[in-house]
């Protein structure tokens, strides 16, 4: 019989990084320049989108939440994966662990809403422009979006209060970082509650999202084979290609992750590989997609860069 163990005073061990001695400063080096990156593009990102009154359209003012949803997600992961390579040490406390969790959906559901209303944006814009303006008026852009963040806290919120009423009687989180799977797997009790509410969670988030993004770019495909003007149909075409893209990407990778739990045939190595690389290319590269790609976002940072080069 497994006896409870405290959560306030027990440290967790996450499984090794098994890297040799001669790795670990080159990936020490690596973490954080990658963190420094993300941190650096993201940042830029969202200042561009604030501080240009050209920038504060719907579409913007949307991607806006992007970055700072990209550096919650990093922020979770990269400081402790970076002390644990400099310290060499892979252990966490559970108050830690939870809260690391807990960051880590809210970035992986808050990223599927916000690419979901961005695809929502460029549908109306696309298929319907006479009405975009009537639309994605100021009162309702503040609506979408505040809905858009009371579901992810909401739904992650109660996801977590599952978990507080057991205790634990195992300490070793079977990943790279603390999630919801492998704190449960550190629960002896019943936990069925748990797993019924996750793969609803899972069912509503990445399948509603799947829907949405299915609907709005068959539609804008349709629109634009039958728009005469090809010079719209083709930067219309490639703005929706990469948000496409970066949607596959996050959608696939986040979903293989959480399923890999519940199949022990499935290889440890491929989930923990797909599992950070949700956490590290698409905030690395979501800053790099809409605002280099973005002409008129591209040109204010290029603005910005030129007043600022001589500080």
């Amino acid at each position: 019989m497994n006896s409870n163990i405290s959560k306030a005073t027990t440290l967790l061990t996450m499984e090794s990084l098994n890297l040799p001695p001669s790795g670990i400063y080159p990936a020490f080096v690596f973490g954080t320049v990658a963190y420094c990156f993300i941190l650096f593009c993201n940042t830029m990102l969202v200042i561009t989108i604030a501080l240009h009154s050209t920038l504060h359209k719907p579409m913007h003012i949307i991607l806006f939440n992007l970055p700072i949803n990209d550096m919650v997600g990093a922020s979770a992961f990269f400081p402790q994966f970076i002390s644990s390579i400099l310290a060499q040490k892979r252990s966490i406390s559970y108050p830690a662990c939870f809260v690391q969790a807990m960051l880590i959906h809210l970035y992986g559901m808050g990223s599927l809403l916000i690419l979901s209303v961005m695809a929502y944006d460029r549908y109306i814009a696309i298929c319907c422009p006479l009405r975009y303006n009537s639309i994605m008026t100021n009162s309702n852009l503040v609506k979408i979006i505040t809905i858009m963040w009371l579901i992810d806290f909401v739904m992650i919120a109660v996801l977590f209060a599952l978990l507080t009423s057991f205790e634990i009687c195992r300490t070793l989180i079977v990943d790279m970082y603390c999630n919801n799977p492998t704190l449960m797997k550190l629960i002896c009790d019943d936990i069925r509650i748990n797993n019924y509410y996750g793969l609803f969670l899972t069912a509503v988030a990445q399948g509603g999202s799947l829907v949405v993004v299915i609907y709005t770019y068959i539609q804008i495909l349709l629109t634009c084979l039958f728009n005469k003007q090809s010079d719209a149909k083709s930067k219309a075409i490639q703005t929706c290609a990469t948000h496409l893209v970066v949607f596959i990407f996050l959608e696939f990778n986040a979903f293989f992750t959480l399923i890999a739990h519940r199949f022990n045939s499935i290889s440890p190595y491929m989930r923990k590989s797909f599992g950070v690389s949700v956490l590290i290319f698409p905030p690395l590269l979501n800053p790099l997609i809409y605002g280099l790609k973005t002409k008129e976002i591209r040109d204010k940072i290029i603005i910005f860069n030129k007043k600022m080069s001589p500080f």
